[in-house]
């Protein structure tokens, strides 16, 4: 009989009889191991434990130490909602239940939306189903058996009548319930003891809202109760940070129908922030070197043929407008989706030299982009965009230093402005593109080889860059934990070439520039929403839109609280007085409540001592009575650098 040969990680070769399968290979090693295995990887790709092994091959035993076996139970938990679907509404359509980051969803076809009643009826019915500790079970099967298996089920039909002749088909069954599915599941639906079902939305078919709605399930898996709570409490801390709540506690932002879904209204206090913002990064870029220029937000559509927008990324711009009093009728304009096109003309405006290089140019600038309505949430995801951009012109042995200068920017302004811990992914060339694959090549070597040379570790995201060059996405982790797209560095050698871009060199030649594109905060909406959740509202003293609430005790003490605001005010602190006939404690808590970091409360004690009674936000009743030009210091000491503790 001819046998396997089959490597493990630690280098060891066992052999096992040709057809044996990864629970054989288990068993093989010991007894412990076979009762955890929950799957295989074979070459790479993760299977069935009791799928047989077909030839000699690098073989892993996953477990629940395992991040793969963490999207096979959570694909089966998938599995066992749609079983407890189908006995709880037999004539439910089924869709598709992948496996997503901390969870999994399943879509249905039902006759109304599902209520939370279902959701915990579903629950429970996916505890009998687990309990029953059905086998998952593959087989496969040919296109005839398929349709004869799914006739009464045409979204299943729909999705075999897509797949090639050459493709394997594969169903599942565990217990009462058959689904086409590629897999791999674990074992058993006993292997799932710790799920809960999280809500229910409506969700078109394929993603197309031209296709009928169907109603999706989310639901999270996991190996241990603990990780299950903890993720629990981390959803109920996100929802209580939800920066759409706080930002009408607040009265940050607005989003207005009459106006439409995505564009924001930003509120005095929500401006602030977002002036400060700007300002910090504005600052920082003239300190830097660059310089600040202003563009048209809409523009001919012939600039977008040129960029390569209106054939790549056509489908997320808005469409066109007619031509301009007295122009000709066929000239369309557009609202511009992105800056580069127009900081590659104001290069292109006059006649360069390497001498000038590098050319540093930054706008905090408005952009729209028609993303679909499915989409939008809060400041998070827009359609009217406040982006921080800058673009930098140079030669190709400037790349390098101008990298690093871009990530000494980010360190500065994300990771030691506001305390988070950045991660770093080299995204690389997308399916659709410009450019040829050597410049593709170049560009992506320069980016990794800048990141080695900073000694920062990084990710490759294949297939992630943007259609005109591969960038450093860099992302940054939140109080609680998740991870936020933030800034990006990218390399373009494809605009200046579109553009005909070009310095007159030291030989007295021209030659091409090369493009980086950079952003800090990404957009200003969605770095703000961020901010907003990752703070809970309680932003430092430096951000806070009111820095300070002057409370005087009563209306004994209102024209002095009155003129110390003033002072305050006039000192640079941002001050609002509250002299309302509200009692002391109503409006303290109400400071409390719009999260001012100092509350200055105001008696004839202060008064006659030149002092205010300061109470910290989030301290409780403990305040200190501190000299009026001693506090004026110490909040312009915290705001000079930028510091995040009161």
């Amino acid at each position: 009989m001819s046998v396997l040969k089959l490597t493990l990680p630690d280098g060891s070769v066992r052999e096992l009889p040709q057809g044996s399968t990864g629970r054989q290979l288990a068993e093989s090693i010991g007894p412990g191991l076979a009762k955890a295995a929950l799957a295989i990887r074979v070459d790479g790709q993760v299977r069935d434990l009791d799928r047989p092994i077909e030839g000699d091959a690098s073989i892993a035993i996953l477990t629940d130490r395992d991040a793969e076996a963490l999207d096979v139970l959570r694909h089966s938990s998938a599995h066992i909602l749609a079983t407890a679907v189908r006995e709880l509404f037999p004539g439910a359509g089924i869709g598709f239940g992948p496996p997503i980051e901390d969870g999994f969803y399943y879509d249905f076809q039902v006759d109304r939306p599902f209520t939370p009643e279902d959701l915990e009826r579903l629950e429970a019915k996916m505890a009998e189903v687990a309990n029953r500790d059905f086998p998952f079970v593959r087989e496969v099967v040919d296109r005839a058996e398929a349709n004869r298996r799914f006739a009464d089920d045409p979204l299943k039909l729909e999705r075999i009548a897509e797949l090639g002749d050459d493709e394997t088909i594969t169903v599942y069954t565990d217990g009462p319930f058959v689904d086409l599915c590629r897999g791999p599941h674990v074992p058993s639906t006993g292997r799932l003891k710790h799920f809960k079902l999280l809500s229910a939305a409506g969700a078109y078919w394929r993603g197309d809202e031209r296709r009928q709605m169907l109603q999706r399930i989310y639901g999270t898996a996991w190996f241990r109760k603990e990780d299950l709570d903890a993720y629990l409490h981390r959803l109920e801390e996100a929802r209580r940070r939800d920066h759409r709540v706080l930002g009408r506690q607040l009265d940050l932002f607005s989003i207005q129908e009459i106006v439409g879904p995505g564009l924001v209204f930003w509120h005095p206090k929500g401006a602030m922030i977002k002036w400060l913002l700007s300002r910090a990064v504005e600052d920082d870029n003239i300190r830097s070197g660059y310089d600040l220029v202003y563009t048209p937000n809409i523009s001919r559509e012939e600039l977008f043929r040129v960029s390569g927008h209106l054939p790549l990324y056509g489908e997320n711009q808005f469409p066109p407008m007619a031509a301009g009093a007295g122009e000709d009728e066929e000239v369309r304009y557009r609202v511009k989706p992105m800056n580069c096109p127009m900081h590659a003309l104001v290069f292109r405006s006059q006649q360069r030299s390497y001498r000038d290089l590098p050319i540093r140019l930054s706008e905090v600038a408005n952009v729209y982009r028609n993303e679909r309505s499915g989409t939008l949430h809060g400041l998070l995801r827009v359609r009217g965009l406040s982006m921080d951009d800058a673009h930098i012109f140079c030669a190709m042995d400037q790349v390098e230093d101008e990298i690093f200068l871009c990530l000494d920017q980010v360190d500065r302004l994300v990771r030691q402005a506001f305390g988070f811990e950045l991660d770093f992914e080299v995204s690389t060339r997308p399916p659709e593109r410009l450019g040829s694959d050597d410049v593709w090549d170049r560009a992506e070597v320069i980016l990794k080889r800048a990141l080695e040379r900073k000694q920062i570790p990084f990710r490759v995201d294949e297939g992630g860059g943007a259609f005109y060059g591969p960038k450093i996405d860099i992302k940054f982790r939140d109080a609680i934990g998740r991870l936020w797209q933030g800034p990006t560095v990218q390399l373009d050698f494809n605009l200046p070439e579109r553009f005909e871009l070009e310095y007159t060199g030291p030989d007295n030649r021209p030659h091409r520039p090369v493009m980086i594109h950079r952003a800090i905060y990404g957009t200003l909406e969605r770095f703000t929403g961020n901010l907003i959740e990752h703070f809970a509202g309680a932003f430092p003293v430096w951000l806070a839109p009111e820095q300070v609430r002057v409370i005087p005790i009563s209306d004994a003490q209102a024209d002095a609280a009155r003129a110390m605001a003033a002072r305050l005010r006039q000192s640079g602190l941002r001050v609002h007085l509250d002299d309302r006939g509200e009692t002391l404690n109503y409006r303290i808590r109400d400071a409390e409540t719009h999260k001012v970091p100092y509350m200055a409360v105001v008696g004839q004690r202060e008064v006659e001592a030149d002092s205010l009674a300061i109470r910290i936000r989030g301290t409780g009743k403990k305040q200190d009575v501190v000299k009026v030009d001693d506090f004026i210091a110490r909040v312009a000491e915290q705001v000079r650098n930028r510091t995040l503790e009161l």
